[in-house]
């Protein structure tokens, strides 16, 4: 199975930027799409973006679209969240996801992934 490790969670201030970085290892097959999800405290887990590995589409939630960019590094099985202009709403545990089996997210519809990292803490005050 592959397994993904997310980095580059912390604390920044309304109006800053962070980047997240996740790394995929492992597994016999490769990704057919990774991406990001958060989940704030009390709230409902929500897409975040997510980038195709063969072509590169992207996929953005309505709330972070024009603020985040989603971008990827096939080489290195790493795919990356630029946030720029964070919000206090953007406070959330944020989670990597792979799809594998040719199945990903488009428009407004967020299948579930084939596979979660663990997750890494971003708060925006």
């Amino acid at each position: 199975q592959v397994q993904l490790v997310e980095s580059g969670g912390g604390s920044v201030q309304a109006g800053g930027s962070l980047r997240l970085s996740c790394a995929a290892s492992g597994g016999t097959y490769s990704t057919t799409c990774m991406g990001w999800f958060r989940q704030g405290q009390g709230k409902e887990r929500e897409g975040v973006a997510a980038i195709y590995t063969r072509g590169g589409g992207t996929v953005y939630g309505d709330s972070v679209k024009g603020r985040f960019t989603i971008s990827r590094d096939n080489g290195k099985n790493t795919v990356y969240l630029q946030m720029n202009d964070m919000r206090p709403e953007d406070t959330a545990r944020y989670y990597c996801a792979a799809w594998l089996k040719g199945v990903g997210p488009y428009g407004d519809v967020w299948y579930e992934p084939d596979q979660w990292g663990q997750g890494t803490q971003v708060t925006v005050s």
